[in-house]
């Protein structure tokens, strides 16, 4: 018996090595990585521009804490600023503290400027924030909180993109708007961009924080930077994680000058936040993602792989429903159960991710091409064939 806790269903599969969109297992069976360690690996495993940055970076310092500057901290703040609304950043190790920064934020400014009754957040039902008592409040869905004692107070979960529900539920005690632009663990559902203008005027109407989850849909997963940029309005505070760090951890909590309010010296920290390592991974992934040409590269893949699945759909009406996403956030709704799809995949030797809604997410590696795309394909295609060969398809 492992003598792990228990809190995941992990396949039988352990990986030895990866190179590019590929994982091989100790075995020495390939798989095509569409999962991405959950839209983590954005420039695809062993990247020997990242390994060189972190080589190096291992034999200079790998920690000392936030005690002390450091540079690379400075330097990737402030990359991130010019390429974004943002003034200000914190760095985290996840996706979850990212959030907790983000709505500890929130609440920060609202008391620093003499209105600590307004500590409420407007979220919305599907959401998923990460795993902490006070993101899994604020996701709201039930499987998350069962068995956790009483729910962090100051969150109300809204239908997605219902305007009129949103306005309502704005009240005196209300501080702000958290959504992420394309909910990934939620099946891969966007509301239009259209929602998220209406939430910025809104916000703007009643004077509230709005904040942007980006930690799934970030650094050129839809194929600009950040999926707030496809919208036309901006956040006052943005999460982000996974794709910023390419597979090592890293996240950080990106601020206006006016939402980083009352956020003075000994409101917030982390002990590994912004170490060097992550801070040499992190400068080398914007290094690749803001070059010429990439995010280009990237929704022109996206492009591609969107239509030929499209016709995958079609040829497969009982199997798969839809395709859904934006850039290579994708995802797949079934007729029949996920999991199901999933294993039939794994079978193929593609890898992917289940999600909400009975939906099935691609999310490759940004670097993928025409090869990966066309290899992917014929995996779905043949998994298809079995799914409709079983007797009969469970719907």
């Amino acid at each position: 018996m492992s003598a792990l806790l228990p809190t995941y269903a992990r396949a039988d599969l352990i990986f030895e090595s990866g190179q590019g969109a590929y994982l091989t297992t100790v075995s020495g069976e390939r798989y095509l990585d569409f999962a991405s360690g959950v839209a983590v690996t954005a420039l695809g495993h062993a990247h020997p521009y990242l390994v060189k940055a972190l080589g190096e970076q291992a034999e200079k310092v790998w920690h000392t804490s936030n005690l002390f500057r450091i540079a690379g901290q400075e330097r990737l703040a402030e990359r991130l600023c010019v390429e974004t609304f943002a003034d200000r950043v914190f760095f985290t190790n996840s996706g979850a503290e990212a959030l907790e920064c983000a709505i500890k934020a929130v609440r920060k400014y609202f008391s620093f400027n003499d209105k600590p009754e307004r500590y409420r957040l407007i979220t919305f039902e599907g959401a998923f924030h990460g795993r902490t008592l006070a993101t899994i409040a604020a996701g709201g869905q039930e499987k998350h909180l069962q068995g956790f004692g009483p729910v962090v107070d100051g969150f109300d979960q809204m239908p997605l993109g219902d305007i009129d529900a949103v306005e309502a539920a704005i009240g005196e005690h209300t501080a702000g708007i958290l959504i992420e632009p394309i909910q990934g663990e939620g099946g891969v559902r966007g509301c239009d961009w259209a929602f998220l203008r209406k939430l910025r005027a809104l916000a703007d109407d009643h004077e509230l924080l709005l904040v942007f989850d980006e930690v799934q849909t970030g650094i050129g997963r839809t194929g600009k930077l950040f999926a707030y940029q496809w919208s036309g309005i901006e956040p006052d505070i943005m999460s982000l994680a996974k794709g910023i760090g390419s597979g090592f951890p890293l996240g950080a909590c990106l601020l206006t000058e006016q939402a980083s309010e009352g956020m003075t010296a000994g409101s917030h920290g982390s002990t590994f936040g912004g170490n060097p390592l992550a801070m040499a991974v992190g400068n080398a992934v914007l290094d690749i993602v803001l070059e010429p040409g990439f995010l280009d590269n990237v929704r022109e893949t996206s492009l591609l792989l969107r239509q030929r699945l499209a016709r995958i759909v079609d040829e497969n009406p009982d199997v798969i429903e839809e395709v859904r996403g934006e850039g290579l956030l994708i995802g797949l709704k079934c007729h029949v159960p996920q999991q199901q799809v999933v294993s039939a995949l794994v079978d193929e030797h593609l890898l992917t991710v289940a999600a909400g809604e009975n939906v099935v997410r691609l999310l490759p590696p940004l670097i993928i091409g025409e090869a990966e795309i066309d290899e992917a394909l014929k995996c779905v295609s043949r998994a298809c064939a079995a799914l409709r060969a079983a007797s009969p398809l469970q719907k």
